[in-house]
Protein backbone atom coordinates (compact mmCIF):
# COMPACT_ATOMS: atom_id res chain seq x y z
CA UNK A 1 0.00 0.00 0.00
CA UNK A 2 0.92 3.64 -0.33
CA UNK A 3 0.25 5.55 2.86
CA UNK A 4 0.48 9.31 3.26
CA UNK A 5 0.96 10.79 6.71
CA UNK A 6 0.24 14.47 7.30
CA UNK A 7 2.25 15.83 10.23
CA UNK A 8 5.55 14.50 11.59
CA UNK A 9 5.31 15.00 15.32
CA UNK A 10 5.39 12.08 17.76
CA UNK A 11 2.25 10.49 16.31
CA UNK A 12 2.95 11.03 12.62
CA UNK A 13 6.65 10.20 12.58
CA UNK A 14 6.26 7.08 14.72
CA UNK A 15 3.51 5.80 12.41
CA UNK A 16 5.53 6.72 9.32
CA UNK A 17 8.49 4.77 10.66
CA UNK A 18 6.37 1.82 11.75
CA UNK A 19 4.42 1.44 8.51
CA UNK A 20 7.35 2.10 6.13
CA UNK A 21 8.96 -1.21 7.05
CA UNK A 22 6.33 -3.03 4.93
CA UNK A 23 4.63 -0.24 2.94
CA UNK A 24 5.44 2.82 0.85
CA UNK A 25 5.04 5.85 3.13
CA UNK A 26 5.23 9.52 2.23
CA UNK A 27 5.29 11.96 5.14
CA UNK A 28 3.96 15.47 4.57
CA UNK A 29 5.07 18.45 6.62
CA UNK A 30 5.17 22.22 6.23
CA UNK A 31 8.63 22.63 7.79
CA UNK A 32 11.44 22.15 5.26
CA UNK A 33 14.04 21.46 7.94
CA UNK A 34 12.02 18.51 9.26
CA UNK A 35 11.46 17.16 5.74
CA UNK A 36 15.19 17.33 5.00
CA UNK A 37 16.07 15.64 8.30
CA UNK A 38 13.67 12.75 7.69
CA UNK A 39 15.00 12.24 4.16
CA UNK A 40 18.52 12.20 5.62
CA UNK A 41 17.33 9.69 8.24
CA UNK A 42 17.82 12.06 11.12
CA UNK A 43 14.91 12.08 13.55
CA UNK A 44 13.59 15.61 14.23
CA UNK A 45 12.21 14.40 17.56
CA UNK A 46 13.83 12.55 20.43
CA UNK A 47 12.67 8.94 20.35
CA UNK A 48 15.04 6.05 20.96
CA UNK A 49 13.26 3.56 18.70
CA UNK A 50 12.74 6.00 15.81
CA UNK A 51 16.43 6.87 15.93
CA UNK A 52 17.28 3.15 16.02
CA UNK A 53 15.03 2.33 13.06
CA UNK A 54 16.41 5.26 11.05
CA UNK A 55 19.91 3.85 11.50
CA UNK A 56 19.27 0.12 11.21
CA UNK A 57 16.15 -0.53 9.14
CA UNK A 58 15.58 -0.27 5.40
CA UNK A 59 12.55 2.00 5.36
CA UNK A 60 10.42 2.79 2.32
CA UNK A 61 9.93 6.30 3.65
CA UNK A 62 10.38 9.76 2.25
CA UNK A 63 9.14 13.19 3.28
CA UNK A 64 7.82 16.03 1.19
CA UNK A 65 6.42 19.55 1.36
CA UNK A 66 4.08 18.86 -1.59
CA UNK A 67 0.68 17.48 -0.60
CA UNK A 68 -0.10 16.39 -4.15
CA UNK A 69 3.07 14.30 -4.20
CA UNK A 70 2.10 12.77 -0.86
CA UNK A 71 -1.57 12.07 -1.59
CA UNK A 72 -1.36 10.93 -5.22
CA UNK A 73 -2.23 7.23 -5.37
CA UNK A 74 -2.46 6.85 -1.59
CA UNK A 75 -4.74 4.20 -0.10
CA UNK A 76 -4.78 5.89 3.30
CA UNK A 77 -4.06 9.46 4.39
CA UNK A 78 -3.34 9.52 8.11
CA UNK A 79 -3.93 12.96 9.60
CA UNK A 80 -1.69 13.66 12.61
CA UNK A 81 -1.44 17.45 12.55
CA UNK A 82 -1.48 19.41 15.83
CA UNK A 83 -4.80 20.42 17.39
CA UNK A 84 -3.99 22.79 20.22
CA UNK A 85 -6.69 23.81 22.68
CA UNK A 86 -8.01 27.32 22.06
CA UNK A 87 -8.95 28.84 25.45
CA UNK A 88 -10.92 31.67 23.82
CA UNK A 89 -13.14 29.33 21.79
CA UNK A 90 -13.09 26.69 24.56
CA UNK A 91 -12.41 24.09 21.88
CA UNK A 92 -9.63 22.38 19.97
CA UNK A 93 -8.27 24.32 17.00
CA UNK A 94 -8.94 21.78 14.25
CA UNK A 95 -8.01 24.07 11.36
CA UNK A 96 -4.93 22.00 10.48
CA UNK A 97 -7.06 18.85 10.22
CA UNK A 98 -9.60 20.54 7.97
CA UNK A 99 -6.80 21.90 5.80
CA UNK A 100 -5.67 18.34 5.10
CA UNK A 101 -9.24 17.15 4.51
CA UNK A 102 -9.76 19.90 1.94
CA UNK A 103 -6.48 19.02 0.21
CA UNK A 104 -7.46 15.36 0.02
CA UNK A 105 -10.87 16.28 -1.42
CA UNK A 106 -9.16 18.44 -4.03
CA UNK A 107 -7.32 15.32 -5.31
CA UNK A 108 -10.71 13.93 -6.46
CA UNK A 109 -9.68 10.39 -5.62
CA UNK A 110 -12.57 8.60 -3.94
CA UNK A 111 -10.39 5.58 -3.17
CA UNK A 112 -8.46 7.49 -0.51
CA UNK A 113 -9.53 6.80 3.06
CA UNK A 114 -8.68 9.45 5.64
CA UNK A 115 -7.83 8.35 9.18
CA UNK A 116 -7.71 11.08 11.79
CA UNK A 117 -5.10 10.49 14.49
CA UNK A 118 -5.05 14.09 15.74
CA UNK A 119 -6.97 14.49 18.99
CA UNK A 120 -10.35 16.07 18.26
CA UNK A 121 -13.61 16.92 20.06
CA UNK A 122 -16.24 14.23 20.48
CA UNK A 123 -18.47 14.34 17.41
CA UNK A 124 -15.94 16.06 15.17
CA UNK A 125 -15.68 13.47 12.37
CA UNK A 126 -19.45 13.27 11.98
CA UNK A 127 -19.52 17.06 11.70
CA UNK A 128 -16.91 17.14 8.92
CA UNK A 129 -18.69 14.31 7.09
CA UNK A 130 -21.75 16.52 7.00
CA UNK A 131 -19.83 19.71 6.20
CA UNK A 132 -17.90 18.27 3.25
CA UNK A 133 -20.48 15.65 2.23
CA UNK A 134 -17.96 12.80 2.51
CA UNK A 135 -17.91 9.39 4.15
CA UNK A 136 -14.31 8.25 3.53
CA UNK A 137 -13.02 9.38 6.92
CA UNK A 138 -12.90 7.95 10.44
CA UNK A 139 -11.05 8.43 13.72
CA UNK A 140 -8.55 6.07 15.31
CA UNK A 141 -7.06 7.21 18.63
CA UNK A 142 -3.38 6.87 19.49
CA UNK A 143 -2.04 5.99 22.93
CA UNK A 144 1.59 7.01 22.78
CA UNK A 145 4.12 8.32 25.27
CA UNK A 146 6.52 11.12 24.41
CA UNK A 147 9.95 9.67 23.72
CA UNK A 148 8.52 6.15 23.34
CA UNK A 149 6.04 6.68 20.52
CA UNK A 150 7.41 4.06 18.14
CA UNK A 151 7.81 1.53 20.95
CA UNK A 152 4.15 2.03 21.86
CA UNK A 153 3.18 1.41 18.23
CA UNK A 154 5.29 -1.74 18.14
CA UNK A 155 3.79 -2.99 21.42
CA UNK A 156 0.34 -1.36 21.53
CA UNK A 157 -1.92 -1.66 24.59
CA UNK A 158 -4.84 -1.86 22.16
CA UNK A 159 -5.88 -0.78 18.68
CA UNK A 160 -9.13 1.11 18.38
CA UNK A 161 -10.68 1.90 15.01
CA UNK A 162 -13.71 4.15 14.66
CA UNK A 163 -15.05 2.28 11.67
CA UNK A 164 -16.67 -1.15 11.31
CA UNK A 165 -16.35 -1.47 7.54
CA UNK A 166 -13.75 -3.28 5.44
CA UNK A 167 -11.71 -0.05 5.33
CA UNK A 168 -11.53 0.01 9.12
CA UNK A 169 -10.46 -3.62 9.19
CA UNK A 170 -7.81 -2.97 6.51
CA UNK A 171 -6.39 -0.09 8.56
CA UNK A 172 -6.30 -2.21 11.72
CA UNK A 173 -4.49 -4.94 9.78
CA UNK A 174 -1.81 -2.42 8.74
CA UNK A 175 -1.12 -1.66 12.40
CA UNK A 176 -1.31 -5.30 13.51
CA UNK A 177 1.02 -6.50 10.75
CA UNK A 178 3.58 -3.82 11.66
CA UNK A 179 3.49 -4.46 15.42
CA UNK A 180 5.92 -6.74 17.25
CA UNK A 181 3.40 -7.61 19.93
CA UNK A 182 1.27 -10.69 19.33
CA UNK A 183 -2.45 -10.96 20.09
CA UNK A 184 -3.17 -7.24 20.23
CA UNK A 185 -6.68 -6.35 21.40
CA UNK A 186 -8.57 -4.67 18.54
CA UNK A 187 -11.86 -2.85 19.03
CA UNK A 188 -14.07 -1.60 16.21
CA UNK A 189 -16.67 1.00 17.07
CA UNK A 190 -18.42 4.04 15.68
CA UNK A 191 -16.12 6.99 15.14
CA UNK A 192 -17.74 9.22 17.80
CA UNK A 193 -17.27 6.58 20.48
CA UNK A 194 -13.63 6.26 19.40
CA UNK A 195 -13.21 10.02 19.86
CA UNK A 196 -14.67 9.71 23.36
CA UNK A 197 -12.29 6.85 24.24
CA UNK A 198 -9.29 9.09 23.60
CA UNK A 199 -10.48 11.98 25.77
CA UNK A 200 -11.77 9.82 28.60
CA UNK A 201 -8.57 7.72 28.68
CA UNK A 202 -6.31 10.76 28.93
CA UNK A 203 -8.57 12.45 31.47
CA UNK A 204 -8.36 9.35 33.67
CA UNK A 205 -4.56 9.51 33.49
CA UNK A 206 -4.75 13.19 34.45
CA UNK A 207 -7.00 12.18 37.33
CA UNK A 208 -4.34 9.74 38.55
CA UNK A 209 -1.67 12.43 38.41
CA UNK A 210 -3.90 14.95 40.20
CA UNK A 211 -4.90 12.40 42.86
CA UNK A 212 -1.36 11.49 43.89
CA UNK A 213 -0.30 15.13 43.71
CA UNK A 214 -3.08 16.02 46.15
CA UNK A 215 -2.04 13.12 48.36
CA UNK A 216 1.45 14.62 48.33
CA UNK A 217 0.12 18.11 49.09
CA UNK A 218 -1.72 16.70 52.12
CA UNK A 219 1.38 14.85 53.33
CA UNK A 220 3.60 17.93 53.03
CA UNK A 221 1.08 20.11 54.86
CA UNK A 222 0.63 17.57 57.68
CA UNK A 223 4.31 16.60 57.94
CA UNK A 224 3.78 13.02 56.74
CA UNK A 225 5.95 10.73 54.61
CA UNK A 226 4.37 10.77 51.13
CA UNK A 227 6.34 7.81 49.80
CA UNK A 228 5.29 5.50 52.61
CA UNK A 229 1.64 6.39 52.07
CA UNK A 230 1.82 5.89 48.30
CA UNK A 231 3.64 2.56 48.71
CA UNK A 232 0.93 1.37 51.11
CA UNK A 233 -1.93 2.55 48.91
CA UNK A 234 -0.52 1.18 45.64
CA UNK A 235 0.18 -2.34 46.85
CA UNK A 236 -3.56 -2.84 46.41
CA UNK A 237 -3.65 -4.47 42.94
CA UNK A 238 -6.88 -2.66 42.17
CA UNK A 239 -4.97 0.62 42.41
CA UNK A 240 -1.51 -0.34 41.13
CA UNK A 241 1.67 1.66 40.76
CA UNK A 242 1.14 3.48 37.46
CA UNK A 243 1.01 7.28 37.37
CA UNK A 244 1.59 7.54 41.12
CA UNK A 245 4.83 9.56 41.24
CA UNK A 246 4.17 13.11 42.49
CA UNK A 247 5.08 16.01 40.24
CA UNK A 248 4.52 19.72 39.82
CA UNK A 249 1.37 18.92 37.83
CA UNK A 250 0.37 17.13 34.65
CA UNK A 251 1.44 18.68 31.36
CA UNK A 252 2.78 17.87 27.89
CA UNK A 253 1.13 17.40 24.51
CA UNK A 254 -2.07 15.68 25.58
CA UNK A 255 -3.30 15.80 29.17
CA UNK A 256 -3.82 19.58 29.61
CA UNK A 257 -5.69 20.07 26.34
CA UNK A 258 -7.60 16.79 26.40
CA UNK A 259 -8.98 17.37 29.89
CA UNK A 260 -10.10 20.88 28.95
CA UNK A 261 -11.68 19.62 25.73
CA UNK A 262 -13.57 16.87 27.53
CA UNK A 263 -14.80 19.44 30.05
CA UNK A 264 -16.00 21.60 27.14
CA UNK A 265 -17.86 18.57 25.75
CA UNK A 266 -19.66 18.35 29.11
CA UNK A 267 -21.17 21.84 28.74
CA UNK A 268 -24.75 20.46 28.69
CA UNK A 269 -24.08 17.36 30.83
CA UNK A 270 -24.08 17.27 34.66
CA UNK A 271 -20.60 16.76 36.12
CA UNK A 272 -18.35 17.62 39.05
CA UNK A 273 -15.31 15.37 38.67
CA UNK A 274 -14.08 16.44 35.22
CA UNK A 275 -13.96 20.12 36.20
CA UNK A 276 -12.24 19.20 39.47
CA UNK A 277 -9.41 17.48 37.57
CA UNK A 278 -8.70 20.62 35.57
CA UNK A 279 -8.92 22.83 38.66
CA UNK A 280 -6.74 20.50 40.74
CA UNK A 281 -3.83 20.92 38.36
CA UNK A 282 -3.78 24.70 38.84
CA UNK A 283 -4.14 24.31 42.60
CA UNK A 284 -1.13 21.98 42.69
CA UNK A 285 1.07 24.41 40.74
CA UNK A 286 0.05 27.25 43.05
CA UNK A 287 0.92 25.10 46.06
CA UNK A 288 4.35 24.19 44.63
CA UNK A 289 5.02 27.88 43.95
CA UNK A 290 4.22 28.73 47.58
CA UNK A 291 6.54 25.96 48.78
CA UNK A 292 9.38 27.44 46.71
CA UNK A 293 8.75 31.00 47.89
CA UNK A 294 8.73 29.82 51.55
CA UNK A 295 12.40 28.93 51.11
CA UNK A 296 13.23 32.57 50.28
CA UNK A 297 15.65 31.70 47.44
CA UNK A 298 17.83 34.47 46.03
CA UNK A 299 17.99 32.83 42.60
CA UNK A 300 15.79 29.92 41.53
CA UNK A 301 17.40 27.66 38.94
CA UNK A 302 14.99 25.73 36.74
CA UNK A 303 16.52 22.39 35.77
CA UNK A 304 14.95 21.47 32.44
CA UNK A 305 11.68 22.71 30.98
CA UNK A 306 10.83 19.26 29.65
CA UNK A 307 7.94 17.27 31.09
CA UNK A 308 10.00 14.18 31.86
CA UNK A 309 13.33 12.48 31.39
CA UNK A 310 13.99 11.19 27.89
CA UNK A 311 11.83 13.82 26.20
CA UNK A 312 12.71 17.01 24.33
CA UNK A 313 9.17 18.40 24.57
CA UNK A 314 8.30 21.18 26.98
CA UNK A 315 5.02 22.33 25.48
CA UNK A 316 2.55 22.98 28.31
CA UNK A 317 4.96 21.55 30.88
CA UNK A 318 3.93 22.22 34.47
CA UNK A 319 7.26 23.88 35.24
CA UNK A 320 6.42 26.75 32.90
CA UNK A 321 3.42 27.72 35.01
CA UNK A 322 5.64 27.54 38.09
CA UNK A 323 8.04 29.95 36.36
CA UNK A 324 5.21 32.36 35.55
CA UNK A 325 4.02 32.21 39.17
CA UNK A 326 7.53 32.96 40.40
CA UNK A 327 7.80 35.92 38.05
CA UNK A 328 4.52 37.29 39.45
CA UNK A 329 6.13 37.12 42.90
CA UNK A 330 9.31 38.91 41.72
CA UNK A 331 11.53 35.86 42.21
CA UNK A 332 14.70 35.83 40.09
CA UNK A 333 14.82 32.80 37.80
CA UNK A 334 17.49 31.26 35.57
CA UNK A 335 17.01 28.23 33.31
CA UNK A 336 19.14 25.26 32.31
CA UNK A 337 17.68 23.60 29.23
CA UNK A 338 20.04 22.00 26.67
CA UNK A 339 17.23 21.87 24.08
CA UNK A 340 17.17 25.68 23.95
CA UNK A 341 19.49 27.39 21.48
CA UNK A 342 18.77 30.97 22.54
CA UNK A 343 20.40 32.89 25.38
CA UNK A 344 17.03 33.67 26.95
CA UNK A 345 13.58 32.14 27.22
CA UNK A 346 10.44 34.17 27.88
CA UNK A 347 12.62 36.92 29.29
CA UNK A 348 14.65 34.64 31.57
CA UNK A 349 18.38 33.98 31.31
CA UNK A 350 19.33 30.57 29.89
CA UNK A 351 22.57 29.28 31.41
CA UNK A 352 24.27 26.94 28.97
CA UNK A 353 26.96 25.59 31.28
CA UNK A 354 25.60 23.13 33.85
CA UNK A 355 28.30 23.81 36.43
CA UNK A 356 27.73 27.56 36.16
CA UNK A 357 23.99 26.95 36.53
CA UNK A 358 24.54 24.92 39.69
CA UNK A 359 26.81 27.58 41.16
CA UNK A 360 24.50 30.51 40.37
CA UNK A 361 21.34 28.83 41.70
CA UNK A 362 20.55 29.11 45.39
CA UNK A 363 17.65 26.67 44.91
CA UNK A 364 17.29 24.24 41.98
CA UNK A 365 13.79 23.21 40.92
CA UNK A 366 13.49 19.86 39.14
CA UNK A 367 10.18 18.27 38.17
CA UNK A 368 12.15 15.08 37.52
CA UNK A 369 15.55 14.52 39.12
CA UNK A 370 18.53 13.00 37.36
CA UNK A 371 21.85 11.66 38.66
CA UNK A 372 23.59 14.70 37.18
CA UNK A 373 22.20 16.73 40.12
CA UNK A 374 23.56 14.38 42.79
CA UNK A 375 26.48 16.68 43.67
CA UNK A 376 24.09 19.55 44.53
CA UNK A 377 21.21 17.53 45.97
CA UNK A 378 21.08 19.79 49.03
CA UNK A 379 20.01 22.61 46.68
CA UNK A 380 17.39 20.59 44.78
CA UNK A 381 13.65 20.94 45.35
CA UNK A 382 11.58 18.20 43.71
CA UNK A 383 8.54 16.05 44.38
CA UNK A 384 9.95 13.18 42.30
CA UNK A 385 9.92 10.43 44.93
CA UNK A 386 10.47 7.38 42.73
CA UNK A 387 13.01 8.69 40.21
CA UNK A 388 10.74 7.80 37.29
CA UNK A 389 7.94 9.32 35.27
Amino acid sequence: MKIAIAGTGYVGLSLATLLSVKNEVVALDIVKEKVDMINSRISPIRDEYIEKYFKEKKLNLRATLDYKDAFEGADFVIISTPTNYDPEKNFFDTSSVEDIIEKVISMKNKNITMVVKSTIPVGYVESVKEKYVIDNIFFSPEFLREGKALYDNLYPSRIIVGDKSEKGQAFAKLLIDSAEKENVDVLYMNTTEAEAVKLFANTYLALRVAYFNELDTYSITKGLNTKDIIDGVCLDPRIGKDYNNPSFGYGGYCLPKDTKQLLANYRDVPQNLIEAIVTANKTRKDFITDEIIKRSPEIVGIYRLTMKAGSDNFRSSAIQDIIRNLRANNVKVIIYEPALKDESYDGFEVVKDLNAFKEKSSLIIANRVESILEDVKEKVYTRDLFSRD
